[in-house]
């Protein structure tokens, strides 16, 4: 699979994004304006929809009464030129879930594929020029 960012036109930051069928604007904040998302506010996102998604599909698996699902990613990037990205993610789950399974629906989130990715995992990226 591959993904696709192309510029939005020859003037400002806009770019469009094609995943698959699906298309999105991302931008870049200058000058306090932007036309859709960050790079670094999707990168954040995807930790929040992962960990959302491994809730859900554990607690489906294991039958726990799960109603809502809300995962909430703050940002530190103050010493992201030093090399330390922090991300603060919160879970909130709603249904009629005993205290050992919200401690169990915590524990997945902790093991969501991407939190384990951005933890756990070399990423080696190649750019080249066509």
């Amino acid at each position: 699979m591959s993904i696709t960012v192309r510029r939005d036109g020859i003037t400002g930051t806009r770019h469009i994004v094609k995943i698959r069928h699906h298309e999105f604007a991302v931008d870049t904040n200058i000058d306090g304006h932007a036309d859709g998302p960050s790079p670094h506010d999707l990168y954040d996102a995807a930790l929040a929809a992962c960990k959302a998604l491994t809730v859900l599909v554990y607690a489906q698996h294991k039958g726990i009464p799960v109603e809502e699902i809300e995962v909430a990613v703050d940002r530190d990037d103050s010493q992201e030129r030093q090399g330390v990205y922090k991300l603060d993610s919160t879970l909130h789950v709603t249904g009629a879930l005993s205290d050992e399974q919200k401690a169990s629906l915590l524990r997945v989130a902790g093991k969501c594929p991407l939190h384990r990715l951005m933890t756990e995992v070399k990423t080696e990226i190649e750019t080249r020029s066509v």
